[in-house]
């Protein structure tokens, strides 16, 4: 499985206008909220802010990755926003955020749960991928990068 399995590009937002680190994860959650993947809204959103208030997934770079692990969910989801403008998220390089991933996958599915959290960190590790990204003019555009990012990874 990868990203672009996943992603789809009514999951993407371009200039997503949020003012805190909360504004971000309610707009991210409504983002995937019309997935046929997920099962409970309500529940969801309560395991990603308990997920957040653990430690927080601004993971540094300015990126910020707020997810769970959740029986609300059938399939894991996925979405991705770019910022209109860097919002403070508590990340561990207290730098602000401008890309944001929300990662959602069923609590049976752990092994790919981790291994899609590293697949994402490994996307967005190269300052190159998290410039484009930051650019990208459409979503079609965004899969496509993450496309040719994840040539070469093995699947998972």
């Amino acid at each position: 499985m990868k990203l672009t399995d996943i992603l789809s590009a009514k999951h993407i937002s371009l200039g997503l206008d949020a003012k805190s680190k909360n504004d971000i994860i309610e707009k991210m959650l409504r983002l995937i909220s019309g997935s046929p993947h997920i099962t409970d809204k309500t529940k969801l959103r309560s395991d990603v802010l308990k997920r957040e208030k653990e430690m927080s997934t601004g993971i540094g770079k300015n990126v910020a990755l707020p997810h769970a692990k959740t029986d609300a969910v059938s399939s894991p989801v996925i979405a991705f926003a770019t910022l209109r403008r860097e919002v403070d998220f508590e990340s561990l390089d207290d730098e602000p955020v401008k890309l944001v991933f929300l990662l959602a996958s069923p609590e049976a599915m752990l092994s790919q749960h981790i291994k899609l959290l590293s697949r994402i960190s490994r996307v967005i590790s190269q300052p190159e991928t998290r410039d484009k990204l930051i650019l990208a003019a459409s979503p079609e555009e965004v899969l496509a990068l993450f496309l040719a990012e994840e040539k070469a990874f093995p699947e998972i």
